[in-house]
């Protein structure tokens, strides 16, 4: 039933092209590796180009998380202890980002894009701590482009099975992980470093 209504929500979105791209990655029901292979797919069927799939792709899910950092500075943790079910959000997830956020700071709104259950949550706290909304934008714009190019790539060259992107992405999403976490220890090295020498 759920595989039905994925089907039929992307071949209705896969009409609207690069709206529908950004669209479907705003209202995050479907999951974004899905949605960007199929945008992949699309890319490979010659509806739409690359470049322009990875920016509608950049703009739908900075939206997204820009809607979540928002219920956190405006709603706070009550709305979305409340709310956050109705957005597919559980409290164990806000209660782990918010965590991670307080123990790492600002910058882990970049590197958790990268970590399942924490990315799409890690939104909230930023919110609720009133991280500047300029940082919070560039941050996730930063992890957001990457994202969108692997799956829009997968999608593209795996065409008439771009339903297979998220095993096929396994290999790749390891060293993206990896590579997030080099960062993450250098960035607070660095930080801590500057705290100690002030």
């Amino acid at each position: 039933m759920m595989k039905d209504f994925i089907y039929s929500a992307l071949l209705f979105l896969s009409q609207l092209g690069y709206p529908g791209i950004a669209l479907a990655l705003m209202v995050e029901i479907i999951p974004s590796e899905i949605v960007l292979g199929y945008g992949g797919y699309m890319v490979s069927q010659g509806h739409v180009n690359f470049i322009g799939a990875v920016i509608a792709g950049t703009i739908g899910g900075t939206i997204a998380q820009l809607f979540l950092y928002w219920a956190g500075y405006y709603g706070g943790r009550p709305f979305l202890q409340k709310y956050g079910k109705y957005i597919l959000l559980k409290q164990s997830h806000i209660d782990l980002s918010e965590q991670w956020f307080i123990k790492y700071g600002a910058g882990v709104v970049f590197f958790a894009r990268f970590i399942p259950v924490v990315r799409q949550a890690i939104s909230i706290p930023a919110g609720i701590s009133k991280m500047p909304i300029g940082k919070f934008t560039l941050y996730t714009v930063a992890a957001t482009v990457p994202w969108c190019i692997l799956f829009l790539y997968l999608g593209q060259v795996l065409g008439k099975n771009w339903s297979h992107v998220k095993e096929y992405a396994q290999p790749y999403v390891l060293p993206l992980i990896i590579a997030a976490l080099v960062l993450a220890v250098i960035y607070f090295l660095i930080k801590k470093t500057k705290k100690t020498t002030d």
